[in-house]
């Protein structure tokens, strides 16, 4: 995991994904990853989904100028729309603000 500086923004996303239509979601997921970090202010994500299709991707952000960006980003929006009709069961989204941030590694 890279470490993000204090003040940085998490935006955390926790899904449960429908048992449907895989290859559009992967393919519209490898769009939104590519996307994302080719904006301002995109530091890296973090991701994993379990194989009940529990997924969590964290996104961070310099600040929350630049989170707000992408969520408002005109092909983000279409691909969310889609994910609400065709892809998720459920999600939650939190924005966090990072205090601290380090690692460890064996």
């Amino acid at each position: 995991m890279d470490l993000h500086p204090p003040g940085s923004i998490a935006v955390i996303f926790c899904a449960q994904r429908i048992d449907a239509d895989h290859e559009a979601y992967a393919a519209a997921a490898g769009v939104m990853s590519n996307l994302a970090a080719q904006q301002a202010g995109y530091l890296g994500q973090d991701s994993s989904r379990a194989e009940d299709g529990l997924g969590i991707t964290i996104s961070y952000w310099e600040n929350d100028a630049a989170a707000k960006a992408w969520r408002d980003h005109p092909v983000h929006a279409a691909i969310r729309d889609q994910g609400r009709g065709k892809w998720y069961e459920s999600y939650t989204l939190h924005v966090a603000q990072i205090e601290r941030s380090y690692d460890w590694e064996k």
